[in-house]
């Protein structure tokens, strides 16, 4: 997704110096060299995975930076992180914020999602660069300024868990129709949905190019990954008394669809394939 983002970043106008460890994509060879290219004061938009690699790259950064600069991390990081993480960068004299950010492999021509967890100051500092990311028109239509630090991420992780859900009751919508032998256009029936009807959304749509790229979608396993923000989001409900059941039924129908052969967990795969590029499990051989 960083790509991409840069990608839009410089179709604007705006001046971007990316490093990653693929030699293929960067633009400098280090994290050193990056923050000596940019500079100062700095905006460092930080997009890796979750957990372990982003808390490297993280610290890492923390020892290159200068009093006065912002670090963003736009990544799927949990709430919690981000509050060690700026705490730790404050102590530094660098400012931080969390942006969680939607939009997946679209999100280079439509535009991204974003939600911010963060100071008004640095949110206003880093403006340009988030008016540049989301989509056109308004800007309360495509982007929040949720709290302070963390608050983004949490946004965003709620965001997933509805995700989990929406494309749950789609996959299950879609089994029900396949079994039943009244039905004789099962690809036609999604598609008459998405104009006019109260289920009509963009994973509809994705669901329709799913099934007019793969009609039975016999090339995908049912087995589903789910990425963390699901668990995080149930974790979260727990904590705080929320009955969340059909997100909750829906995480776990992706630790049921790692035991059986499920037509359902199939379309929740090909789903997470077509709005974020997941990679799918191809199917088992036949053995029949």
């Amino acid at each position: 997704m960083g790509f991409n983002m840069r990608a839009r970043l410089r179709a604007a106008d705006i001046e971007v110096t990316g490093y990653d460890r693929n030699p293929e994509v960067t633009d400098v060879a280090s994290l050193a060299e990056l923050i000596a290219h940019v500079p100062a004061p700095r905006l460092i938009w930080v997009m890796v995975p979750s957990g372990a690699i982003t808390e490297s790259v993280i610290t890492d950064l923390s020892e290159l930076l200068e009093p006065g600069d912002l670090l963003v991390d736009g990544g799927n990081s949990r709430f919690t992180e981000d509050q060690k993480h700026g705490e730790m960068l404050a102590s530094k004299g660098i400012s931080f914020m969390d942006v969680g950010v939607s939009g997946g492999v679209w999100g280079l021509e439509n535009g991204y999602g974003l939600m911010a967890g963060g100071s008004a100051e640095d949110v206003q500092r880093a403006l340009p660069v988030l008016d540049v990311l989301r989509p056109e028109g308004e800007r309360a239509d495509s982007f929040v300024h949720v709290g302070g630090i963390g608050a983004g991420h949490y946004a965003k992780m709620v965001h997933n868990g509805i995700e989990y859900g929406l494309m749950q009751a789609y996959a299950e919508g879609y089994e029900l129709l396949a079994k039943k032998d009244i039905i004789a256009d099962l690809p036609g029936t999604f598609r008459a949905w998405q104009k006019g009807t109260v289920v009509r959304s963009w994973l509809l749509d994705l669901m329709v190019k799913a099934l007019d790229e793969d009609p039975g979608l016999e090339t995908i396993d049912d087995y589903v990954e789910d990425s963390g923000e699901g668990r995080w989001t149930v974790e979260e409900a727990i904590a705080n008394a929320v009955p969340a059941p059909a997100i909750t039924a829906a995480l776990f129908a992706r630790f049921s669809s790692r035991e059986d052969n499920s037509p359902a967990m199939k379309m929740v795969s090909a789903l997470r394939h077509q709005f974020g590029g997941h990679a799918t499990k191809p199917a088992s051989p036949s053995t029949e």
